[in-house]
């Protein structure tokens, strides 16, 4: 029968935990997969959009680009203008002469001048002479001022008149305004007229315009001459070469790309066209994101167990794609503008960096599907990606993340640049307006500081930040612990620097577990005088049986837990308090009460803590410094050996009693523990020489 190791059936035990099959996973996974792409898909942008930029005689700096579709090449505005200028010096416009008009007029006067009513009611010759000049006038035709002001405008000189179904053209100088018909009517024969005369008969009130506009007839003119103007001057077929990268944009070929951008703007895809759109869109999003779920299940898997973690890096994978997608769709600025360093930054903080790149290069992938230029803004994004990471290496102070912005900038910049450099013939073709993108860019990266508290509400992180802030000894809570209970609080700081020292050793989060070690006895303030380091000489553990006195010292755990929620402290906090004694004993008053009832079966569960016992390394680190520190308080010398035999006792035997089963820290990681505690612990104890007194 073969019998495995210990270690070994632990790590079997571990393996089949963690590869248990479970469908309720499965559809978690499943329903993180479906929402994550569908969201994304959603706002893609369903329709191509030209999103080339380009200027004339400047170098063209996206790739190779050929037309998708068949286009003519259009003049341009100054071209048409002038053609069509041209052509429209042979547009007539057309005007009704209503006959009719006319006659109306010449009965009014010649009722007018049989009622007596006219000042030449003597004069018949007078009336034959005005309705001639009348019918002149009107044959002719009369037009409105406005009509008239129109024409001058537009700068016609000939018009076509309609009569019945005859049209003839007319010079607009020919045709009268009112006023020139009345002026007519008076000048034109003075020599046997009497102008006087003729002024006081009122001859305003026969004459009125008699030519109207017709709209539709001159539209029409109007279109059949533009309709002979070509507005193109060739034609490019799908599939044919337009430009290369680095190729100068000259005259033929910024037509080109203006038609392009025209025809690409006004174009509407078929149904057909937009289905295979929706499903590439569909098919790119899954392998996306799936291949980010696959480096989860295989590198990460442990993050799926908890929730805060999986929906802080999916809603980054979702909210920064949208919103570039967003600016695409509506050509709203740039979406170099968008601070897509700060995904890494974000994940670093509160995870770790591998998955910080992944999630960022991920993102950037997506983001890609809809730009024009995926190469340039994938290059640009991940460098500048690495360039956060790398400069953010634990977050602790504001000035680190206004370096890292800094960075961010210049790296943008500088790799522009040298994109830019490669493809241009001299110095002034380069682009400039994209650096005040990438400086923009950058400002919006400080925005990671006020996000960082957002984020940790929402999915229940705790960054370095924050845990900088609650390690100031000048917190309310800190400062309540110095003086409340003085000892605990000495006890504290020294235990804070033991275990940082501790955890930079081995790898393990220092600012962590520094701060877990200025709470972890929090709950000894409720009844400070029962510990030993804030006693003055009165023990009033004398007062009380081992049963009672144990539960007091367990229930620093419980208060300090209470206290922890009265104050808001993280749950990575609490955790702490939890775990620093585990499920341990009081061993001294178990054995205390043991040796006075020997013939009693002792219930441990009295003098147990409530645990759990810790289950990460920075856990580990601190109930090991904890009974070493406390410990170490007892030793009558603090010798080399006697301080190395202490340490390597109390760590051992929390070992052989189990507390780091559920804990992933290695038997080389205990050994350096063990020696970073007798340096630090020689250190703190060291003898002091005696100075010598001055002889009198």
């Amino acid at each position: 029968m073969l019998i495995l190791h210990p270690k070994y059936t632990l790590i079997m035990k571990t393996f089949r935990k963690d590869n248990t099959f479970s469908y309720k996973q499965l559809l978690y996974k499943c329903a993180i997969f479906i929402v994550t792409v569908s969201i994304i898909v959603y706002f893609m942008p369903k329709e191509g959009k030209f999103n080339y930029q380009f200027e004339l005689n400047k170098p063209w700096k996206y790739g190779l680009l050929q037309a998708s579709f068949d286009f003519p090449i259009y003049k341009g505005e100054e071209q048409v203008k002038t053609e069509q200028d041209s052509i429209l010096k042979f547009y007539y416009p057309y005007y009704h002469l209503n006959a009719e008009t006319g006659q109306e007029m010449i009965e009014k006067l010649k009722k007018d001048y049989n009622d007596k009513s006219l000042i030449i009611k003597e004069y018949a010759n007078y009336k034959r002479h005005i309705e001639k000049t009348l019918e002149k006038i009107y044959e002719t035709g009369v037009i409105s001022p406005n009509d008239m002001e129109q024409l001058k405008q537009e700068g016609t000189s000939t018009i076509q008149t309609i009569t019945e179904n005859t049209a003839v053209q007319r010079s607009v100088d020919e045709i009268y305004t009112i006023k020139e018909a009345y002026e007519k009517l008076i000048n034109a024969d003075t020599v046997h007229f009497n102008k006087t005369l003729l002024q006081q008969c009122n001859l305003n009130d026969y004459i009125v315009p008699n030519l109207t506009y017709d709209s539709e007839k001159s539209m029409t003119a109007r279109q059949e001459l533009l309709s002979n103007i070509s507005w193109a001057t060739g034609y490019v077929m799908n599939g044919q070469k337009i430009i290369d990268r680095g190729e100068i944009i000259d005259q033929k070929k910024f037509d080109i790309l203006r038609s392009m951008q025209k025809e690409w703007n006004n174009r509407s895809e078929t149904v057909a066209e937009k289905r295979l759109t929706l499903f590439g869109q569909i098919l790119f999003a899954s392998i996306m994101v799936a291949l980010f779920m696959v480096y989860l299940e295989i590198f990460r898997r442990d993050f799926y167990n908890v929730k805060g973690k999986v929906y802080l890096l999916f809603s980054i994978i979702i909210v920064f794609p949208v919103i570039a997608f967003l600016m695409v769709e509506h050509a709203f600025l740039s979406v170099y503008i968008v601070p897509f360093a700060m995904i890494p930054m974000l994940i670093k903080i509160f995870l770790d960096s591998r998955t910080a790149f992944m999630a960022h290069i991920v993102t950037i992938l997506i983001t890609s599907i809809a730009l024009r230029t995926p190469h340039e803004f994938i290059l640009l994004q991940a460098v500048a990606g690495m360039a956060a990471i790398y400069s953010l290496r634990e977050l602790s102070q504001r000035s680190q993340l206004l370096n890292s912005a800094f960075l961010v900038t210049i790296t943008y910049s500088l790799l522009y640049l040298a994109l830019d450099l490669v493809h241009v013939s001299e110095i002034a073709q380069l682009s400039t307006y994209v650096y005040m993108n990438f400086v923009i860019n950058g400002l919006l990266l400080l925005f990671t500081y006020p996000l960082l508290f957002i984020l940790e509400k929402t999915f229940g992180f705790t960054s370095n930040v924050t845990l900088v802030e609650l390690s100031n000894i000048n917190t309310k809570l800190m400062r309540e612990m110095s003086e409340i209970a003085p000892g605990t609080f000495q006890h504290s700081l020294q235990l804070a620097n033991l275990t940082a020292a501790a955890a930079n050793r081995i790898g393990a989060n220092s600012q962590l577990v520094r701060t877990g070690a200025m709470y972890h006895d929090i709950g000894k303030m409720m009844n400070p005088a029962f510990f030993t380091e804030n006693q003055s000489g009165v023990n009033p553990h004398n007062q009380l049986n081992y049963k009672q006195s144990a539960q007091i010292v367990i229930s620093h755990v419980t208060d300090g837990l209470k206290l922890a929620d009265k104050h808001n402290l993280p749950s990575v906090i609490k955790e702490f308090i939890s775990t620093h004694h585990g499920n341990g004993l009081t061993k001294y008053f178990y054995i205390s009460y043991q040796n006075e009832h020997p013939d009693e079966e002792v219930d441990k569960t009295v003098f147990q803590y409530p645990g759990p016992n810790p289950f990460t390394k920075e856990q580990a680190i601190l109930m090991m410094a904890d009974s070493v520190e406390a410990a170490s308080r007892s030793l009558h010398e603090y010798t080399e050996e006697s301080i190395s035999a202490l340490v390597e006792k109390i760590i051992d035997s929390q070992v052989q009693e189990g507390y780091f089963r559920e804990c992933p820290i290695t038997f080389k990681d205990i050994a350096t523990v063990k020696s970073v505690f007798k340096e630090k612990l020689k250190t703190m104890y060291h003898t002091r020489i005696s100075y010598p007194e001055l002889k009198k």
